[in-house]
């Protein structure tokens, strides 16, 4: 009668810590799911260049890339106006959710954008993409900033003023 008692527990000890097992590995399974914590993703450092530079600071979603407006020129440099919905005003004032802003040679990553034309802007965003969410620093007026070609798709679309682009980062959460 002890030997049969004896096994029974062993048998429910055994299934007991099965279970324990299977639960603790479904844990890890969701916990492993979660996103770690981390910073908002509209976070920016202190130190990053987004942070200082311009007059105005946003988080915006680029709306789209107008088919055809970021092309290539080895020996012509230009502007870009790109559509953005406001997110979030960091610095400045910004009274539109949707605003317009000009990019300095968009062909190329912001980190390689400057020249001796048009020093001091950069950024960490390698390529311009519809969706995106982007940390600019911008100036109020790109006529205060620059005077070259302009390659304006929604003129006629937009009575606010093109914002000048100073400093580009990728979002990334």
């Amino acid at each position: 009668m002890h030997i049969i008692a004896a096994e029974e527990a062993c048998r429910a000890s055994r299934a007991a810590a099965r279970t324990l097992g299977e639960c603790l590995v479904l844990v890890l399974f969701v916990a492993g799911c979660q996103k770690p914590a981390s910073a908002p993703p509209m976070a920016t450092p202190e130190d990053s260049p987004a942070a200082t530079l311009g007059s105005l600071e946003v988080t915006a979603r680029l709306v789209e890339v107008p088919e055809g407006a970021i092309f290539k020129r080895d020996l012509y440099n230009y502007a870009i106006v790109l559509k953005y919905q406001v997110l979030e005003v960091h610095r400045g004032q910004v009274t539109e959710s949707a605003i317009y802003v000009a990019h300095y040679n968009p062909f190329k990553p912001r980190a390689e954008a400057a020249d001796q034309r048009v020093p001091g802007i950069g950024g960490d965003l390698r390529t311009f993409g519809g969706g995106q969410v982007q940390r600019l620093a911008l100036e109020a007026s790109v006529e205060d900033h620059y005077m070259g070609g302009i390659v304006d798709k929604y003129f006629g679309q937009h009575t606010g003023p093109i914002y000048w682009a100073v400093w580009t980062n990728l979002v990334r959460d």
